[in-house]
């Protein structure tokens, strides 16, 4: 990221403060440190490193196995946030960078002049007030021991430290043009492993074998690596939505199910299609057609105010018509950033309205562990037919950002059936 968007981050992080009588904001989140950075190739999954933000302060805490890295990037923005190598402990970190003397005045009144009882007063009020401000602000998902360990430190009469609701992930949420750039690119990847997956697979690979060619194409295209475990699942594993690769072979006949992405530049992508060895039967070729409209009208109706609940009850209310109610199971989408699963939420939960700049997936699905027998309508006719689905799930996922007006799919990959 460039030194000017990271000066916007914290900008806003400090607007909050000040709004809500905040000193210092601490952070622990891994993802949260690396966005209000702008730090690029340098964090892994180990929460290692503390933040501390104040008025007029950006320090960060790590030690050595990541600080000359870190020294680099904080270099590479201008050193607007320093750097503290030396390891050790988190709460001694934040106790120096939070303390605040208290003003302690004694003066016979006699002594001083209107003007100065005056400034004395004021001073006097001053150091009341950040008494009684909060001494500072642990994220949401800090932990238990990490929490007591700071209520320590607080001086004696201040109260404890203010537990947030998810500010800095709320600010996360709304993506700035770099950001949808560097996602844009994740997905252009994304995309081109499903079109060489189109040629590559065949009867009698394993899921295993699946998974490791697409992971590997989207290394040696450029991702610094996947932005998940890749879910590839054949036959009657695709029924389970998050099913673990394995050596089950393809079968003639078979759906298989990818849901992947790619990590680029710290960000990543998301999407899920099927492939189908040979041609489905007619009941299964309903079966997507169902999936599939119900990923169009969701994306078609995504816009700025419609909350996350409407369009699960959109695509829920399309599967419920073509004779598959409740066999989907899980929330319609989710937001993707630099985590793989952020705000926003497609769910009936959020009742939050979308607003331009949140990106999100669309990943309605259908799941049959055991087959069945559907009743489905022939157009035209007003005749119905008794059709039996295999045990099979089918699922259809596009990553894309909410506009001023409407819904920017950044998947290219097909919506068609494709068979191979």
């Amino acid at each position: 990221m460039d030194r000017e968007i990271v000066i916007e981050r914290l900008a806003a992080l400090r607007r909050w403060m000040g709004e809500n009588g905040v000193r210092a904001f601490v952070v622990r989140n891994v993802s949260n440190i690396a966005w209000l950075t702008g730090f690029e190739g340098v964090f892994d999954e180990e929460k290692a490193h503390t933040m501390v933000v104040t008025a007029d302060d950006v320090s960060l805490l790590t030690d050595v196995r990541y600080v000359t890295a870190i020294r680099n990037q904080a270099v590479r923005l201008g050193n607007l946030i320093k750097i503290n190598g030396e390891g050790g402990s988190m709460s001694a970190f934040v106790k120096n960078k939070v303390a605040v003397p208290m003003a302690r005045i004694a003066a016979d009144d006699e002594a001083l002049d209107e003007a100065a009882r005056e400034a004395a007063e004021a001073q006097a009020k001053a150091a009341a007030a950040a008494l009684a401000a909060k001494p500072f602000a642990v994220e949401d998902d800090i932990t238990l021991a990490e929490y007591r360990a700071l209520e320590k430190i607080v001086e004696d009469g201040a109260p404890a430290p203010a537990e947030t609701n998810q500010v800095i992930r709320g600010l996360r949420a709304v993506k700035t043009e770099a950001e949808l750039a560097i996602m844009r690119r994740a997905q252009e990847i994304t995309d081109a492993a499903f079109e060489h997956m189109k040629e590559y697979v065949k009867p009698g690979m394993t899921e295993m074998d699946v998974r490791i060619e697409l992971e590997d194409f989207m290394m040696w295209s450029g991702a610094e690596s996947v932005a998940f475990a890749s879910i590839v699942a054949a036959g009657p594993n695709s029924a389970k939505p998050h099913a673990v690769p394995g050596q089950a072979k393809l079968m003639a006949g078979q759906v298989l199910l990818m849901d992947f992405g790619a990590k680029f530049r710290g960000y990543r992508s998301d999407m899920t299609r099927c492939l189908f060895l040979g041609q489905p039967l007619p009941a299964v070729k309903h079966l997507f057609g169902v999936v599939r409209e119900a990923n169009e009208a969701v994306e078609a109706m995504l816009k700025p105010g419609v909350t996350g609940a409407e369009a699960q009850a959109l695509a829920e209310q399309i599967i419920a018509k073509g004779g598959y109610a409740g066999m989907m199971g899980h929330g319609l989408g989710h937001g993707v950033g630099i985590d793989i699963h952020e705000e926003p939420f497609l769910n009936g939960r959020n009742q939050q309205p979308l607003v331009a700049g949140n990106v999100v997936t669309v990943e309605p699905g259908i799941y049959l562990p055991e087959g069945r027998k559907n009743r489905i309508n022939i157009p035209m006719t007003g005749m119905t037919e008794v059709m039996l689905v295999p045990p099979m799930g089918i699922r259809l996922e596009d990553c894309g950002v909410i506009t001023e007006d409407g819904f920017d799919v950044f998947t290219q990959s097909t919506h068609e059936l494709v068979v191979i």
